[in-house]
């Protein structure tokens, strides 16, 4: 503060404080709008910079953030005289948390209360020659045993006073009591504006927080009307994609791991849209020999080739006004997806053997985990049928990046499984954190696989983490996924629920040593190899090993 000097020099430095003071102010008020930083480092800054000393803002019991939404939003009304509020602290500088707790106020009590009711600043010359004057924060023995003087003024927000800005001062000093009141009315129109600024944020924070709710509600509403379980963010996002092209007629193809539930995504694309009632037809592309392709999809005609006794629909046809679901897409042959592009393009399929088109309106969804824009590169996929079916991609998120859904995921699999079974099995706490720290390769899938087989072979009624161990999938890193020849000659039955197991999980060496150890049987090579007899077949045509024996 400035010292004691000419009149003029000392003016002119009350003036540079006060601009000093000013500028702090603001500057404050840019980095945070937090009532709570700003005014008590205010009212901070106003007993350095001007020596107004133990500043303190006093709000009434009734302002609170939906109090002050409601007196920032309405149009100002007359003043009710009759309604005097009681008030308390709320913030304060140069004061202990005990002298602000006994800051409270009854209606009108006290300078405190007066300014409050009648919403006129009161200033005190001499705090021992007013009777109002409570000393009630700060006892009289406490302050300098000089005059004191007191300033109280109110805060106004939307011309409603919701409370005092008031401090102390040593009366006799070398600066004009009206400059102190001066500079305190701006900082109290400020710290009613900070305020009523706070409230409108609040306002608009709490509002797009219901909004979010009420979205967030109606996934999950739909996610259990689908049967798709979780809440993650990533999921949301999925689940929003999907409903927002529920209405279109626009390809989309499902992008993601296996074991992701494209089939459940594939359905809920159905369920979600106007077709719902109409067939939802699923064809697996992976399981289809390349011979039957065509039949299958578009159907055949009598006599068609050698056993066609009868005419067949394709699933094409049979999905007419429904939906189509093309799972494995990246596996179909390419001169298949050249028909398929061509009634994608016209709507139309004409059977084998047959010769007239049939008008067909199916809305097609396509899945693939493989890279399709690598396998076009690679002249493994049509260009033209890749954008094509590319108008609406969904990305499906791993189960890695769903962590916070794999609890309950895990409790509906053994729910699911506890029923089928007539088990009465359950996850101890430990257990399930075990299971969310889990990797999953496999994802849902294998998830699921896994709590069936702890269902189906544990002796216990509450499984805990250490139990739980030996049910998940072991970590053998680069280690042979076959076990030696000798062993799987004598192999134990397959286990009721299969380890997933990803389409490169055996090389072509393995494959041919376990069907020479079998003697050319696919069916036991499958077997030993912990595989069905299809995955076995399937692994050996992408291979390139049909003949292999």
């Amino acid at each position: 503060m400035p010292t004691r000097a000419n009149p003029l020099h000392a003016a002119t430095e009350w003036r540079a404080q006060e601009l000093l003071l000013m500028s702090q102010v603001m500057r404050l008020v840019g980095k945070s709008l937090a009532p709570e930083v700003v005014l008590r480092e205010m009212l901070h800054l106003i007993s350095e910079l001007l020596g107004l000393n133990r500043g303190r803002i006093v709000l009434a019991d009734f302002v609170g953030d939906i109090a002050l939404e409601g007196l920032a939003n309405r149009k100002p009304e007359p003043r009710d005289s009759d309604f005097h509020p009681t008030s308390s602290i709320r913030y304060a500088y140069g004061l202990t948390h005990t002298e602000m707790a006994r800051g409270r106020y009854g209606p009108a009590e006290g300078i405190t209360g007066r300014v409050l009711a009648t919403a006129q600043p009161i200033i005190v010359q001499d705090i021992d020659a007013e009777p109002q004057f409570l000393a009630r924060s700060v006892t009289r023995d406490k302050l300098p045993q000089e005059v004191v003087a007191f300033i109280a003024l109110p805060i106004e927000v939307n011309r409603e006073v919701i409370g005092v800005l008031a401090c102390h001062r040593i009366r006799s000093r070398d600066r004009q009591l009206n400059d102190d009141v001066a500079v305190l009315k701006i900082l109290a129109t400020l710290a009613g504006q900070l305020l009523q600024l706070q409230a409108l944020v609040g306002e608009k924070t709490r509002a797009l927080q219901a909004k979010n709710q009420l979205l967030t509600r109606a996934l999950e509403t739909a996610a259990a009307r689908y049967g798709i379980i979780g809440t993650s963010p990533a999921l949301l996002q999925a689940l929003s994609e999907l409903e927002r092209v529920s209405e279109a007629t626009a390809s989309v193809l499902l992008l993601g791991e296996s074991g992701t539930g494209k089939e459940l995504f594939a359905r809920a694309v159905h369920l979600s849209s106007p077709r719902r009632d109409q067939p939802f037809i699923k064809v697996n592309c992976a399981a289809i020999p390349d011979s039957l392709f065509e039949s299958e999809l578009f159907g055949y005609e009598r006599g068609a080739f050698t056993g066609a006794q009868t005419a067949r629909a394709g699933w094409f046809e049979q999905a007419d006004q429904g939906t189509i679901f093309l799972d494995e897409i990246g596996d179909m042959p390419l001169v298949m997806q050249t028909k398929l592009l061509r009634t994608l393009q016209e709507g139309t399929i004409v059977r084998l053997g047959g010769k007239r088109e049939i008008k067909v309106a199916v809305r097609v969804v396509a899945a693939t985990n493989r890279d399709l824009e690598q396998d076009v590169q690679q002249g493994l996929f049509r260009r033209d049928l890749f954008y094509r079916l590319h108008v609406i991609p969904i990305r499906l998120p791993s189960l890695r990046e769903r962590p916070q859904d794999i609890r309950a995921l895990a409790l509906h699999f053994l729910s699911r499984a506890n029923q089928d079974n007539q088990r009465n099995v359950s996850l101890a706490p430990d257990a399930l954190a075990q299971l969310e720290q889990h990797p999953w390769p496999g994802n849902i899938r294998e998830l699921g696989n896994v709590i069936e087989r702890l269902v189906l072979l544990t002796d216990s009624v509450m499984v805990p983490a250490k139990e739980l161990r030996r049910f998940l999938p072991a970590d053998n890193g680069d280690a042979p996924l076959l076990k030696p020849v000798a062993a799987s000659v004598h192999a134990a039955l397959p286990p009721l629920v299969r380890d997933y197991q990803t389409v490169q999980s055996h090389s072509a060496v393995q494959l041919q040593q376990a069907l020479r150890a079998h003697g050319g049987n696919q069916s036991r090579a499958a077997q030993a190899m912990g595989l069905t007899a299809r995955q076995f077949g399937y692994r050996l045509r992408k291979l390139g090993l049909q003949d292999a024996k």
